[in-house]
């Protein structure tokens, strides 16, 4: 799917015009994969834009670099705040944001010296479905990719990392180039693991069911927003290791994501579910997911982080350029 450009981006804090927003080919991400990003959504709401999770989102992002032993130059508060600028230097209603810390120019060798230099870039942008805009009612057919996952104490999946995405590269590619809209992953052992990039959850006699962290799953922040709304609703949620024929037994299934929302699975591996796309709990979910943007299901964990929150979000100083 195409960027959408916007106007501005956040860079080791300042923004400055997208189009200067550039890093040099030596940089040691470009190289080795050590960058740490994440997807965050901003959605509109009667309220007016708001950023869902956007604590969580930069603790994982801080966290991620904490695994490689990576630290970040600038504070969650700041990191935060920064978020919020750069959505409202942009003047969007909604967005997706991407913050990308990553290891820059300055060495060549597999490990960086310790005062190796730390970029932070964040963009803001308008971005729709990330499967297609009639997947969140028609649903997806997906099928089992021949690419596992990463091996536990190979890549550490619980950090949301550039290189770790190398995987998804290949299980999305395949199910692509053989005419699914996604892959799924299993993982060293041939249990259920996860999509490209979304988290999986399969509906079995009403049952709400997702492979657990030890599954070589990145643990999903709408995964964990799921789990909590289903729970809310009396819905009974087990973390277990899966086979791959529950792909095939289950009644309902659907992936979670940030970027993917909550989209329903109409067939994997030319299989359909019973239900053939969204059963009625993934409806409910998806409900109660989308209810948190329009007013009509409570925010009870304080998810919704307004965007215009302080005096003023925009810059205090525009680039000649991008004017």
């Amino acid at each position: 799917m195409a960027i959408n450009e916007a106007d501005f981006i956040w860079r080791n804090g300042e923004l400055i015009a997208w189009k200067d927003a550039q890093i040099h080919v030596l940089s040691h991400a470009l190289h080795y994969g050590t960058s740490m990003f994440e997807g965050i959504r901003v959605y509109e709401t009667p309220d007016g834009p708001a950023v869902f999770r956007l604590t969580d989102h930069i603790r994982r992002l801080v966290d991620s670099a904490r695994i490689y032993s990576l630290a970040l130059p600038h504070s969650e508060t700041e990191l935060i705040a920064a978020c919020k600028q750069v959505v409202a230097a942009n003047k969007l209603d909604s967005a997706y944001i991407r913050p990308i810390a990553f290891v820059g120019y300055g060495s060549i060798g597999v490990v960086p010296p310790a005062d190796a230099t730390i970029e932070v870039h964040i963009a803001a942008f308008s971005w729709g479905a990330y499967l297609g805009e009639t997947a969140r009612q028609q649903g997806v057919d997906v099928c089992v990719s021949s690419w596992n996952r990463l091996a536990p104490n190979t890549a550490p999946t619980g950090a949301k990392a550039g290189g770790n995405y190398l995987s998804s590269y290949l299980i999305s590619r395949e199910a692509k180039s053989r005419g699914y809209a996604e892959g799924i992953g299993l993982d060293i052992d041939g249990r259920l693991s996860e999509g490209a990039g979304e988290n999986l959850f399969l509906v079995k006699d009403g049952k709400l069911m997702t492979p657990p962290a030890s599954s070589s799953i990145l643990q999903g922040i709408t995964r964990d927003s799921v789990i909590k709304l289903a729970k809310r609703e009396g819905i009974e949620v087990i973390e277990q290791t899966l086979p791959r024929e529950m792909l095939y037994l289950c009644d309902e299934a659907f992936f979670t994501g940030t970027a993917a929302e909550v989209t329903p699975i109409r067939s994997v591996d030319d299989k359909p579910t019973r239900a053939g796309g969204a059963g009625p709990v993934t409806k409910l979910i998806q409900d109660k997911f989308f209810g948190l943007f329009d007013g009509t299901s409570a925010d009870d964990w304080g998810w919704l982080e307004p965007v215009h929150d302080t005096a003023d979000q925009t810059p205090d100083r525009v680039p000649e350029e991008a004017r």
